[in-house]
């Protein structure tokens, strides 16, 4: 039998970077432009990276948290 895994809704906010990417276990990310809020679900236990992009023509990103997504708001 297949363990039951827990979907999650979550928030971000972004009060201060010029953009903040958030990045998942499976590749996909969510941007945020300053000052924006935005919920997602996310799954119970699955790793998200915080990066912040000050310069959005180049792909250098600064690594800001390693999160969990049962640390985040909940939305």
């Amino acid at each position: 039998m297949k363990p039951v895994v827990e979907k999650l809704r979550r928030q971000y906010s972004n009060p201060d970077k010029p953009e903040v990417v958030l990045k998942f276990e499976d590749g996909h990310e969510i941007k945020l432009k300053k000052g924006e809020s935005k919920a997602f679900d996310a799954w119970k236990g699955e790793t998200i990276k915080v990066l912040a992009v000050y310069d959005p023509t180049i792909r250098e990103r600064e690594l800001m948290a390693v999160k969990k997504a049962e640390e985040f708001d909940e939305a």
